[in-house]
């Protein structure tokens, strides 16, 4: 059985593995010319699923307001005139009550709590190494962030995820190199999370994938999911090799999405369409100093929503949500976000004048959770949605998607992360 994948982000990257294990023929279109070049290349690397939480959540309308105005803000509303942005607003809007974000959040760590056991395995499997950290402390400057993750903590103890409360503190004993100029009220640490650097992890699950026989094609996009009699019957892709000449198709017995918000354009073609909107991110990797002081593990500023992960000799910061608009160009206000966070932390730990920027787009669904499984076409199957937590849902994703795909039972509940939610 012929299979194609759309897409080679780390959720493409992981998907094509895990239907080359279950004996697929498997062939994957990336529109650029490797792994993990967009929103995987991007990410924080952190790898928590005791923190994975949608960005629909309980004071985080007030939140966006009250930034508004800031130089420095977590969130940019950058308001036009598609209504594809304000439905997907009404949507989230009615998604931030305390009841949906309980669903939201359950649904979102079932996924996640099953893709670390399956990177583990994988991991321990392959001898990938990805510059990998352990533990994960969530900075809390003020009383009004130990205050807002009350819910937080709640689902937590429910599920029985093992965290500790520290106070200011135990926070800089834990991270000695903490300034002491910053205020800090205390911090929530998930000692059984994790970071790491994800398009290196891909990179390396893209050569052992090749082993096993999965074809990539580079440079070479899909164009349209050709459809005959209710069931998918191929795509429409520029060859490599051809990228000038028109389109050719190629016939496949299923198609997995994993192609961000080219996802959606491809499923609207086959009249499937689904609440996806992108939503700009940044992150800058900064070298660090000689003096060798930094962060041990990820952190993560709630106030700013941003992450600040030791990568080798390197820091990555990754944060800022900029909603409304669609072109990638770096913002000074972002920026400047990510380096007052981190210089606030660690002032003399990086150069932060040499940062290397990027931004990019991760899709993202009103609700938080991602959508995978099948839909109304037989043969196209999704893995989309994952807005800031691909990389710590990738691995678990690939794998119930493609039980899916081989007709096998998941090994974890669907329930909830299927196309059935919006009807």
């Amino acid at each position: 059985m012929r299979v194609a994948v759309v897409g080679a982000g780390i959720v493409g990257v992981c998907t094509a593995w895990s239907l080359r294990q279950r004996g697929f023929e498997v062939t994957v279109f990336e529109r650029r010319g490797g792994v993990a070049q967009e929103a995987s290349f991007g990410n924080a690397g952190v790898i928590a699923p005791g923190y994975v939480t949608p960005w629909a959540s309980p004071g985080m309308p007030t939140k966006v307001l009250r930034y508004l105005l800031k130089a420095e803000s977590p969130v940019l509303f950058r308001p036009n005139l598609d209504p594809a942005l304000w439905r997907w607003l009404a949507r989230w809007l009615g998604e931030c009550r305390l009841e949906r974000y309980r669903v939201n959040k359950g649904r979102s760590q079932r996924v996640a709590f099953y893709s670390r056991e399956k990177l583990h395995a994988l991991r321990e499997r392959l001898a990938i190494a990805y510059e990998q950290s352990q533990g994960y402390l969530q900075l809390l400057r003020s009383q009004r962030d130990v205050d807002m993750i009350a819910p937080s903590r709640a689902m937590l103890d429910d599920s029985g995820v093992p965290y500790r409360m520290l106070d200011a503190d135990e926070c800089r004993a834990l991270e000695p190199d903490l300034s002491p100029a910053t205020p800090l009220a205390g911090g929530l640490y998930l000692p059984d999370d994790e970071a790491g650097n994800c398009p290196l992890f891909a990179q390396a699950l893209r050569r052992a994938a090749e082993d096993e026989g999965v074809n990539f094609r580079f440079d070479c996009p899909v164009t349209r999911l050709e459809v005959q009699g209710g069931a998918v019957a191929g795509v429409l892709a520029h060859r490599a090799a051809l990228a000038k000449a028109a389109p050719s198709s190629e016939a496949f017995d299923a198609v997995v999405l994993a192609a961000a918000m080219d996802s959606a354009r491809l499923l609207a073609g086959v009249g499937v369409r689904i609440p996806l909107y992108p939503v700009k991110g940044y992150s800058a990797t900064v070298p660090l100093g000689p003096a060798g002081i930094g962060p041990r593990r990820a952190l993560m500023d709630e106030a700013y929503k941003t992450a600040i992960v030791p990568w080798g000799n390197r820091l990555r910061i990754a944060g800022t949500a900029e909603l409304g608009d669609h072109r990638l160009e770096l913002r000074p206000a972002a920026l400047r976000t990510l380096v007052k966070v981190a210089s606030d932390w660690f002032p003399g730990a990086a150069r932060y004048s040499d940062a290397q920027f990027w931004v990019g787009a991760r899709p993202m669904l009103p609700d938080g959770p991602p959508l995978l499984g099948a839909t109304p076409v037989r043969g196209v199957y999704l893995n989309v949605g994952h807005g800031s937590s691909g990389w710590a849902m990738a691995c678990g994703c690939a794998e119930a998607v493609a039980d899916v795909v081989a007709g096998r039972p998941p090994e974890i509940s669907l329930d909830g992360l299927t196309l059935e939610r919006y009807r």
